[in-house]
């Protein structure tokens, strides 16, 4: 499996694939494509999770005020319960994430 290539055609919304569960870790790549998170979303997740940007751009916003702007290569660990959403992807913009306990 390549996860640049294919890329779905239809990118109206953002596309998740899991790649792996395996115990208490979940693998997915995810494709943005000028998504971000609606107005007053914030993500409060249950589980700490580490991306990786394989391609294009992406800000992250923290609730306590901190932005990440993420070019292709940048790495992120986000500690379970931090309060978080996303302002910004190119497109496309190709994640992979990593869900852990």
């Amino acid at each position: 499996m390549n996860l640049l290539h294919p890329l779905p055609k239809d990118l109206t919304e953002e596309v998740f694939t899991e790649l792996l569960r395996h115990g208490a870790v979940r693998i997915e790549r995810i494709i943005s494509n000028g998504h971000a998170s609606p107005d007053g979303f914030w993500y409060d997740q249950d589980e700490p999770g580490w991306v990786l940007l394989l391609e294009g751009e992406a800000e992250i916003e923290f609730a306590e005020g901190k932005r990440v702007h993420l070019t292709r290569g940048d790495a992120l660990n986000v500690p379970a319960h931090t309060r978080h959403r996303v302002t910004f992807t190119s497109c496309p913009a190709v994640w992979l994430a990593v869900f852990y306990a």
